[in-house]
Order: structure tokens, then sequence, then C-alpha cells
């Protein structure tokens, strides 16, 4: 085993799993990749997203008196850096997590569906395997979609560990 890539949110899911990519990179002297993906403000979203948004990720409500004509104003748009600046700000806290251990390790931003662009690396790097975090879904995250640790095992072309 020579190389490993690991998805990475920040979630409690993603950081068992950044934990165990870890382990076995140290037992295999095998490079680690830490990928941290958004979705940029032009690549549309799907109903499931790998984990609820968090605080700095949902917008601001729109609240107080609607204007003359029912039209409430709608929040900015999301500026392209915005989602890069949230990745490496994610890739930062995986830095943090593995300084004390002694793993050969690269951080890449990624933009895209996180699915996919896992895949894609996973393939441009002939990674040997894929680690993403696995949690529990509500019913209607069942219900609505596939959820990113699904869709890489279901589409891989390479061995993939869920870690729960």
């Amino acid at each position: 085993m020579k190389t490993i890539v690991v998805g990475y949110d920040g979630s409690d899911a993603a950081e068992r799993a950044l934990g165990r990519a870890a382990d076995i990179a140290q037992a295999f002297s095998a490079r680690l990749s830490v990928v941290s993906v958004s979705r940029s403000a032009y690549v549309p979203a799907r109903v499931s997203a790998f984990e609820p948004p968090t605080a700095e990720l949902v917008p601001p409500a729109v609240a107080g008196p609607v204007a003359p004509g029912g039209m409430v104003p709608l929040p900015e748009p999301v500026s392209p850096q915005e989602p890069e600046e949230l990745a490496r700000r994610q890739l930062e806290r995986a830095r943090k997590s593995l300084a004390s251990r002694k793993v050969e390790s690269e951080y890449l931003v990624e933009l895209g569906d996180p699915a996919e662009r896992l895949l894609e690396l996973a393939d441009e790097r002939d990674a040997d395997l894929i680690v993403v975090g696995s949690r529990e879904r509500g019913f209607l995250e069942r219900l609505l979609g596939h959820s990113v640790d699904e869709a890489v095992a279901r589409r891989a072309q390479r061995d993939v560990l869920l870690v729960h």
C-alpha cells in the first residue's frame, strides 16, 4: 500500500476517518492525501450533502416584514473564494490533527461534487485505498438520496474503507 486518499470535511466522522487513515499510512509507510471538497458557487448542490450545514455555511435568515408586492430581498450570492476558504480552514484542522504523527501527507482543496472529486483524485494518484467517514443518517436523508460515503463505495474501482 503506497497511497491513501481520505475525504475530510471537519465533521466527527471525518476526524475518525482521518485518524484511521493515518494509522494505516503509518503501518504501511504510505502517503496520505487529505482532501477537502467544497461545492463551488457554480456547482448545483444535491439534496444529500455529505454533512448537514455547519453554522458557517448557513446563510442568515431573512426576517422582517415582506416588502410591498410580496418580494423578499435575497442574501448576496456566495463568492467563489468562500467555498475554497472553507476547505482550506478544514484542511488546517486536519493538519493540526496529524501534526504529532509521522505520516507523509499532502493537503488538497477541491471544488465540485465531493464523491466525484474523491474518486477522480484517487484515480489520478493511483490510490490503493479511499477512506471516508460514515455516520447515521436520518429518515429524510435516507429517503432523499445517497451520501458521499455511499456514492464513493458504490462507484469506486478500488478499495474503500468506511469509518463509523
